[in-house]
């Protein structure tokens, strides 16, 4: 249906033409491009394309205006009316294709999107020179006429997005919402102007609730989807940082690969280096409905992009693993100190890089810390990761990821960042054989000290590298004067600061500590996905560390009571990380079955099939002594023993080499 443009005093129309240009606010770069066009001086088809809701309306109605201003007939078709035919769609823009100074705005383009094929070779052609045809939608257009070389410098296409803060409030501004009551508007709806409308009207109406703005706005951005699978994977994408193909597989097993494909051609959902997500307003919207309509599901789809997300730390490459650290941040990004910025998906401007020549003469500039970090340089190269800005290339900050098998007193001399951490683990829970101490070292430029990005950066690297490093026992990170908001990320994360501050200029330093062997990875994977209520670490002061002589007795008595849960139940092993990673079984059933996996993964091995019998009879079977086990064997009592001894020790090892790597019997 086509439309003259016309402003005429006294009637209703007018008044909401009126009302709706004094509400219109930024869009200045689109409209300067717009300018151009009328002038002569920029392209002759316009291509408008965003999702539901962004605006493209409003700005076509602002186009009307400023070419009505020059004197240009304005012809206005909008796709949401009638869904048109080629003839009928012609007879509409007839103007545009007899007059040089006509101006055809095309709005909602994507309902009569099956005649893009057509309007790009039969009709666009015959558009005359200094004509201007604009045409808005939520689709892009093919990309078989941006790439056509006919096309280039007549065609011009503008990917609307949210309006900029100033602009954001200069809206609400218009909606007279205080001040005061912006921050959570802004927060749910960004620069979305319809969700920014939405919530000023809730809020100017005293609406507490948001539900209603949540419906109007899956209704008029998101719309109908084509079936309960699709919605789930928009529901995916919706929570995840990015997602790719496989985290979908991993959440949506069926049709990942469809589903995948058709989110990604969603006007709403954009791509980048890393995978797809979509529209800031669009990702609010469908979590807060989800999380209201379906908290189960929600639970359930949290845990298991969780899950993998977590599984990406420990296989990542190591230059991918502060991003992947930061993928599972995200997924707690609604509160708390694990909160993220909106503004995720932009660049950094901070890149992270290896040690490189020249870079040790920068380190020795770091005041007082000089000598140390340039020691660590000259020592371990290999654990150091500079942070550079990648514009220019300049170092900003480093850090270092020390492990320390032993103590060594050249390295205790030489950092007393280090020498407090020893002091520290051997106070408290000494190192095993095997095991090994690491600390985090970080040394901040004057140019980085105050970037947010830096911080981010280092404290991404340093939590992967306590996911990732084999045989730990305790890692330290050390911070120099941190923030009270650093404080608490760490203690959130459960690592705490020590008392001890060892000093290295002032103000100190703090050491942030975790004995991973109390808390493995699993059980602070687990507190990160569901933190207790309290600020304290609760996993850690129920585990135990059992040296190797305190472990092998637990074990054998163990063995001796293996037919007794109410034993089993008060045995120290209970409370190891060997028994606390078997989740979903209380404790006793679960080293009964871990004694018992071990004896019988004995019987694989020729070699230790005699063992296997052995352990069986005296343990397994109810056989009521020693030696009436050995009757039942066949065997002589001391040949009984001997093997009995060597099973016992066989076992103990097994269980060890859990307790220490991790996974089940080797």
């Amino acid at each position: 249906m086509s439309m003259e443009i016309a402003c005429r005093s006294g009637v209703l129309g007018w008044r909401v033409q009126a009302t709706r240009e004094l509400a219109f606010v930024g869009r200045e770069e689109e409209l300067e491009v717009f300018r151009a066009a009328l002038r002569g001086e920029g392209c002759s088809v316009l291509y408008v394309h965003g999702p539901g809701g962004i605006g493209k309306s409003a700005l076509l109605r602002m186009f009307a205006r400023e070419a009505a201003a020059v004197g240009r007939a304005v012809t206005s078709v909008d796709g949401r009316i009638a869904a048109l035919s080629p003839a009928a769609f012609e007879a509409e823009a007839e103007r545009v294709l007899r007059d040089a100074r006509a101006v055809l705005l095309v709005d909602a383009f994507e309902q009569v999107q099956g005649l893009e094929g057509w309007l790009w070779e039969g009709v666009l052609p015959r558009v005359p020179m200094g004509a201007l045809v604009v045409i808005a939608g939520r689709f892009p257009p093919d990309m078989r006429w941006r790439a056509d070389p006919g096309w280039e410098g007549a065609l011009q296409v503008l990917a609307l997005r949210g309006l900029k803060l100033a602009d954001a409030h200069a809206l609400l501004d218009f909606s007279d919402v205080p001040h005061e009551l912006r921050e959570p508007v802004l927060a749910f709806a960004g620069g979305h102007p319809l969700a920014l409308r939405l919530e000023a009207a809730a809020v100017r109406n005293g609406t507490s609730s948001r539900h209603d703005v949540v419906a109007a706005l899956l209704d008029q951005v998101v719309g109908q989807v084509p079936s309960a699978a699709h919605r789930r994977a928009l529901e995916v994408c919706a929570h995840a940082y990015v997602t790719t193909e496989d985290l979908l597989r991993a959440v949506l097993p069926d049709d990942a690969d469809a589903l995948f494909q058709w989110l990604r051609r969603l006007p709403y959902v954009e791509s980048s280096g890393l995978g797809l997500f979509p529209h800031d307003v669009v990702r609010e919207v469908l979590e807060t409905d989800f999380r209201w309509r379906d908290s189960p599901a929600y639970a359930d789809m949290h845990d298991r992009i969780h899950a993998y997300l977590a599984d990406k730390i420990r296989t990542a490459a190591d230059p991918d693993v502060p991003g992947a650290v930061g993928a599972l941040f995200y997924l707690h990004r609604v509160d708390g100190p694990n909160a993220v910025v909106r503004d995720a998906h932009r660049e950094s401007e901070i890149r992270e890089d290896v040690l490189r020549a020249g870079d040790t003469d920068m380190l020795r500039h770091l005041a007082a810390e000089g000598e140390t970090s340039a020691f660590w340089a000259q020592r371990r190269p290999e654990s150091f990761r500079i942070y550079r800005r990648a514009a220019t290339g300049e170092p900003v900050a480093c850090c270092a990821w020390l492990c320390l098998p032993k103590l060594d007193e050249e390295e205790l001399a030489a950092d007393p960042v280090v020498a407090a951490a020893w002091a520290h683990a051997r106070a408290t829970a000494p190192l095993r054989p095997c095991e090994q101490l690491t600390v985090g070292r970080v040394w901040l430029l004057p140019s980085g000290r105050d970037d947010a990005q830096v911080a981010e950066l280092i404290t991404r690297r340093l939590i992967g590298n306590c996911l990732r490093t084999d045989l730990m026992a305790w890692s330290y990170i050390a911070q120099w004067d941190p923030s009270p908001d650093s404080v608490e990320r760490f203690r959130h994360l459960g690592m705490p600061d020590v008392a001890e501050k060892p000093q290295q200029g002032q103000p100190a330093y703090s050491l942030f500590a975790h004995d991973w062997r109390a808390a493995p990875a699993s059980a602070w994977l687990e507190r990160l996905n569901r933190p207790p209520v309290t600020d304290t670490y609760a996993a850690g002061a129920k585990l135990v560390v059992l040296s190797r002589a305190e472990f092998t007795e637990a074990v054998k008595k163990a063995l001796r009571q293996i037919s007794r849960l109410d034993a089993l139940a008060a045995s120290p092993l209970t409370r190891t990380r060997l028994v606390t990673e078997r989740s979903g079984q209380d404790p006793a059933t679960a080293l009964h079955d871990l004694l018992r996996q071990a004896i019988d993964g004995l019987r694989d091995d020729p070699r230790s099939v005699k063992f296997h019998r052995t352990l069986s009879a005296t343990f397994l079977s109810g056989t009521p002594t020693q030696q009436l086990a050995a009757e039942k064997l066949g065997l002589p009592f001391t040949t009984f023993r001997r093997h009995l001894t060597g099973g016992i020790e066989r076992v103990c090892a097994d269980l060890w080499h859990c307790e220490l790597y991790g996974g089940v019997t080797p």
